[in-house]
């Protein structure tokens, strides 16, 4: 998708592109723009909402490892809808702050890691490349040797009415 100009001037413009951009560069990160935010994805999950205009910038990223600490940040509150529940933090800056972009972008990294896919979370960790990711499964059970199957059974011969017994007469 193409950018959407946010409205943001001066430095929380410079910030708003550094960490989109940031975060698009994570693996199969996509942006989308439902309710007029942007949101960045992976495999269609959100790791990372984002608003900016003229005099705000505002982000919420999935903290499932430090959203206690974060909330101590007066930037800082749980997010609302009940995300704040699952650990998600948004972190809103007016025209005068300077957003500490760093710390920012460590959140965008735990976001990210709770997130995605396992194998999408291990490369951005640098836990293993594509051409050398090998599984650590089970190793195969030996197959069978096929048995020989066995001819049908003959069938069984049909029973027989039985004679009806006679009544005795009283």
């Amino acid at each position: 998708m193409a950018a959407r100009s946010s409205g943001a001037s001066g430095a929380l413009a410079k910030t708003e592109t550094a960490l989109r951009a940031y975060a698009l560069a994570k693996p199969e990160a996509t942006e989308h723009f439902p309710w007029g935010e942007r949101a960045i994805k992976v495999k269609g999950k959100v790791f990372l909402f984002m608003y900016a205009d003229a005099t705000r910038l505002s982000l919420s990223t999935k903290l499932p490892d430090s959203s206690a600490v974060a909330l101590m940040l007066p930037f800082a509150k749980p997010t609302g809808y009940g995300l704040g529940k699952a650990g998600w933090v948004s972190a809103s800056f007016e025209l005068a702050s300077q957003p500490p972009v760093e710390m920012l972008c460590a959140w965008i990294d735990e976001s990210y890691q709770a997130v995605a896919p396992a194998k999408l979370a291990a490369l951005v960790r640098g836990a293993a490349t594509p051409a050398t990711t090998t599984a650590r499964a089970k190793p195969a059970r030996p197959r069978a040797t096929a048995k020989p199957r066995a001819t049908a059974k003959p069938a069984r011969p049909r029973a027989t009415a039985k004679p009806a017994r006679p009544r005795a007469a009283r």
